[in-house]
């Protein structure tokens, strides 16, 4: 018995992980569109990844010394790159649809983004599993109808345009983040990409005539704003820097099938969202095909921003 110890305490800690980036990154596109009733969306997202990259670079420097952030310009230049392309226009843009649509549909149509992985991977030549190709289509049928019908709810086609194109900008990012040069260091990589989403949602911010009202803001933006900053860009993503490193790569990828089930749930439940038939069945076929992309995708991507969902 003693010897079964340790791995019970280690399966323990696995599904601990899991559960918190389950839940934990599932919950930010209800915390987004709470945030966004009083703060407007694109400077909401610049202080949260400023935010976030300062404290997880403090956090970094203390523990690892400054030898954690000794890259060459062009690996500087390529987390700058894949920041952009994932905070600044991926998490800006979900942050704007969710002004036109409930986040629970947000969170559905960002579950395509394994999908677009898939398809940038045959236009650079690098050919997937059948089964792969079947997950693509089916997941595509789903995003298909949602994109048509709206899920049956009342939405707003810039809403939808608006989040598709997020997910294709966070798809690309993804992509070229194992392609272009990187900081060693994945903790170092994430703060340098942070930083520059951020500063970059701030500067759109400024052009596009954002401004804050501090009087306007309510508490619960401000809780979950916070919680945004705390939880879903330090505590999950620092659980799920431990999971690639402790468990298989096909159960950690799960994540990108149960976020958007715990989006619309929750969204349902505390904001009074709406879930229709049609809905929950485009929802389903989406999360059918993901899985079975993933299930059937079974290489340890190199970069950790690869694997990071959208939730920002």
């Amino acid at each position: 018995m003693a010897y079964d110890a340790p791995d019970r305490r280690m399966s323990l800690l696995i599904w601990g992980g899991l559960a918190i980036v389950y839940v934990v990154w599932g919950s930010t596109y209800l915390a987004i569109r709470i945030v966004i009733e009083t703060i407007p969306p694109l400077l909401s997202g610049g202080m949260r990844f400023v935010t976030a990259a300062l404290v997880l670079g403090a956090v970094v420097m203390l523990l690892r010394g400054p030898r954690a952030f000794r890259m060459t310009y062009k690996q500087l230049g390529g987390a700058a790159l894949v920041g952009l392309l994932l905070l600044t226009l991926g998490n800006g843009m979900v942050s704007l649809a969710e002004q036109h649509i409930s986040s629970g549909l947000a969170a559905l149509l960002v579950a395509s983004v394994p999908l677009w992985l898939v398809v940038l991977r045959i236009v650079a030549r690098d050919r997937p599993r059948a089964l792969t190709l079947i997950g693509v289509l089916i997941g595509f049928g789903g995003v298909a109808v949602l994109s048509l019908t709206g899920g049956g709810a009342a939405s707003n086609g810039v809403g939808i345009t608006i989040i598709l194109l997020a997910s294709l900008s966070w798809s690309v990012g993804s992509f070229l983040s194992s392609r272009v040069p990187m900081p060693a260091d994945p903790f170092a990589a994430s703060a340098i990409e942070m930083l520059f989403g951020g500063i970059g949602l701030l500067l759109i911010s400024r052009t596009v005539g954002e401004h804050l009202d501090l009087a306007a803001v309510s508490t619960r933006s401000w809780t979950a704003l916070a919680y945004l900053i705390v939880m879903g860009s330090l505590v999950a993503f620092t659980a799920y820097v431990w999971l690639l490193g402790n468990a298989p790569i096909s159960l950690v990828a799960t994540y990108a099938y149960v976020n958007p089930v715990v989006a619309v749930i929750l969204g349902a439940l505390i904001l009074s969202e709406p879930v229709t038939g049609s809905m929950v069945v485009a929802g389903l076929v989406i999360v059918v095909g993901v899985a079975l992309v993933v299930s059937t995708e079974r290489r340890k991507t190199p970069a950790v921003s690869e694997e990071e969902p959208a939730p920002v």
